[in-house]
């Protein structure tokens, strides 16, 4: 099974559809007219093809609903075209993706596809959506919106710094020593509702953010340096301002 090769099979009926109900607004008009200005000829000739009219609406509408019920869409999910397609539809869209089926990342977001139901979670919010192109491109816009959006890498850093300290102290290491990303984390966020506002991918999407902003120290002149980690499951991996894929585990601030 394959969306795109469903939805061109769809076309020819949503023209028919289309042109179907123009016809019937041009008679409908007519009627009207034909009504008021007292035109039974005329208005018993509209009002027979109006019925042809609606006879073949109501045909169309038939062979398109036996079409759509034909796409077993439980089918289409359980056997991994839909993730297929959508893998397909994000190579040729330009977004990045990893992860396995039902789980993926596009980042900032996380993608899980809800097989029993045949619905898509895009982070916590559920899409109902059969078109993988469709879905994809909606993924991109919400990137582009993202990326577009106001941000303040100065004072984002300088909080850093300030939860920075807390961990330092926290941890009981040293000055200017690295401290995990995920620690400052947790200190920004350290409830679960305050999570649910502000969750790890937001986190990861700041830091991307910032990685490509260009900003170097702090409001008080503090230089800062992020550092990878040997196990990728303790960064945050995020997309640079060349789409290329970074893992951030680390970071310390320094005089």
């Amino acid at each position: 099974m394959n969306y795109e090769e469903f939805y061109q099979n769809l076309q020819p009926g949503q023209k028919a559809l289309k042109d179907g109900l123009a016809a019937l607004q041009k008679l409908f008009k007519a009627v009207c007219r034909e009504a008021e200005g007292g035109d039974i000829k005329s208005l018993a000739r509209d009002l027979e093809a109006m019925t042809d009219a609606v006879s073949a609406v109501a045909g169309t509408l038939e062979d398109m609903k036996e079409d759509v019920t034909g796409f077993d869409t439980e089918r289409y999910f359980e056997n991994g075209e839909f993730a297929e397609q959508m893998l397909a539809a994000c190579e040729e869209k330009g977004v990045d993706v990893r992860g396995e089926f039902p789980v993926y990342e596009m980042f900032p977001y996380r993608v899980r596809l809800d097989v029993e139901n045949q619905d898509i979670y895009l982070d916590r919010k559920k899409i109902q959506c059969m078109r993988p192109l469709s879905f994809v491109n909606t993924v991109r816009e919400g990137q582009e919106k993202l990326n577009k959006a106001s941000f303040n890498a100065l004072a984002f850093v300088s909080e850093l710094a300030d939860v920075y300290e807390t961990a330092i102290i926290k941890e009981r290491k040293p000055a200017e020593a690295d401290v995990y990303l995920t620690s400052l984390y947790k200190l920004l966020a350290p409830m679960s509702r305050f999570r649910k506002d502000y969750d790890k991918q937001s986190f990861a999407f700041d830091l991307a953010r910032l990685y490509s902003s260009g900003v170097e120290e702090t409001k008080n002149g503090k230089k800062f340096q992020f550092g990878p980690s040997r196990n990728n499951e303790k960064a945050f991996r995020i997309l640079d301002k060349d789409g290329k894929q970074q893992f951030l585990a680390t970071i310390r601030f320094y005089e």
